[in-house]
């Protein structure tokens, strides 16, 4: 069975432990990248996290796009939503259906 994570800054994620998932409190790209590549290695089949953090480190998510484990999921952090997880699921859908059927285009 696959465990789901939590990774982004403490004040976001401390949260999610009260319903079981474990977090990684992780503040800066470098330890992030670093935290996804031990996390995605360790049997997580999901991975939730903040949409601040999963935008400083799009080259290291890029590498797990195309794999079916583990989900990579951008979440909003307590400063908001930056919409790059709305960017991603209309990218998915785009990709899917071959276009953009969230546009009002």
């Amino acid at each position: 069975m696959y465990k789901v994570a939590v990774i982004g800054d403490k004040d976001s994620i401390y949260g999610f432990a009260s319903i079981g998932l474990e977090i990684f409190p992780c503040d800066d790209a470098e330890t992030a990248a670093h935290q996804i590549r031990k996390i995605a290695d360790g049997g997580y089949g999901v991975i939730f996290i903040t949409e601040q953090l999963a935008s400083q480190i799009e080259t290291e998510l890029d590498r797990y796009r195309e794999l079916p484990v583990p989900a990579i999921i951008p979440i909003p952090g307590i400063n908001g939503n930056t919409g790059l997880g709305m960017r991603n699921v209309s990218k998915f859908v785009e990709q899917a259906v071959g276009s953009d059927i969230l546009s009002d285009a």
